[in-house]
């Protein structure tokens, strides 16, 4: 059986896995924030199972502690180290000195100093218009920039969010966001909100976004976590500790059950001929393929093969994946 990979789930040729970014950051599904006022956790950070470390020097950082913690990064960067970065917002007066140090983190492809390692991306915070991403993606040549909103101010303007040139993928930071709007912390509370973000990545051909992070959770709390932000169609989270990558990775990848119907949908169709015999097999191939696409993005494997005691019911014709 041959499966045509859709041209999302193709990583691009120039990414390279590496620790501190093992998965695209297209499809990354674990985004691991680590404070970098600790420059202890950076290596278990790395040798974590986060697709990407987050070198955190805005909320997790007290301010009097904010320089100490840009220089460590900067030095954990340029020492053939590969990371990512959240920045302090744009407006605020740590932001300027962030871009300027990050700039001399800057890998050798992007025309930067650094020969090997190096800057991999940016989370911005607090991103409540295009400026604050367009100024930092200007400043920061080649650098994909993730759009963190966690205000009500931007989320009434994540259209104009997403759609901005220097936006490579946006972030729901829950914890701010709450904070400013009053809303609770239950799925249905945050419905609205998570739709919203879902909507606009989809509707400007970005990535899927990425969830904000459970506080302080591990086990089957993490996992009900996983499963909702799933459920609202975002295809990363944000971690707040090594042990919780290994359970958003798991919770954000096809399942076994997944894999098998995918399976036995292709089979099935090319064993008729490979023509498209109603309504439902368009949109049932599309979402077979790009199960099968990720599975192998990510490196899971079929464990059971489907059979009629374990195949699940295959999706109906109103079913778009």
């Amino acid at each position: 059986m041959t499966v045509t990979l859709p041209a999302a789930i193709t990583p691009s040729p120039a990414f390279q896995a590496v620790p501190g970014q093992r998965i695209d950051p297209e499809l990354a599904r674990s985004w691991l924030l680590v404070n970098a006022a600790q420059p202890e956790r950076f290596q278990p950070a790395e040798d974590s199972a986060a697709d990407i470390v987050i070198l955190d020097i805005e909320d997790a950082v007290a301010p009097k502690d904010k320089d100490r913690a840009r220089a460590d990064a900067l030095a954990w960067l340029t020492s053939g180290h590969t990371g990512w970065v959240r920045l302090n917002g744009y407006g605020s007066k740590w932001w300027e000195d962030d871009v300027a140090a990050l700039a001399e983190a800057l890998p050798a492809h992007l025309g930067g100093p650094v020969a090997e390692g190096g800057l991999a991306g940016v989370v911005l915070a607090m991103v409540e218009s295009t400026d604050h991403v367009n100024e930092t993606a200007r400043r920061l040549p080649g650098v994909p920039v993730v759009a963190l909103v966690e205000t009500a101010r931007g989320l009434q303007r994540i259209d104009s969010i997403a759609a901005a040139k220097g936006t490579f993928r946006l972030a729901f930071g829950i914890g701010d966001f709450r904070r400013d709007t009053g809303l609770g912390e239950s799925p249905m509370a945050l419905a609205y909100t998570r739709s919203q973000f879902t909507i606009a990545a989809k509707a400007t051909g970005l990535p899927g976004a990425i969830d904000g992070p459970t506080v302080g959770s591990t086990g089957v709390k993490l996992a009900e976590a996983t499963a909702v932000t799933a459920e609202f169609g975002m295809t990363g989270k944000l971690c707040l500790a090594p042990e919780q990558c290994a359970a958003v990775n798991e919770g954000l990848s096809p399942s076994q059950e997944e894999l098998a119907w995918a399976h036995e949908f292709l089979a099935d169709f090319e064993a008729d001929g490979g023509e498209i015999r109603n309504g439902s097999d368009l949109p049932r191939k599309a979402r077979a393929e790009k199960i099968l696409g990720l599975a192998a993005a990510f490196g899971v494997h079929s464990t059971r093969y489907p059979d009629q005691d374990n195949a699940i019911t295959a999706p109906s014709d109103t079913y778009h994946y």
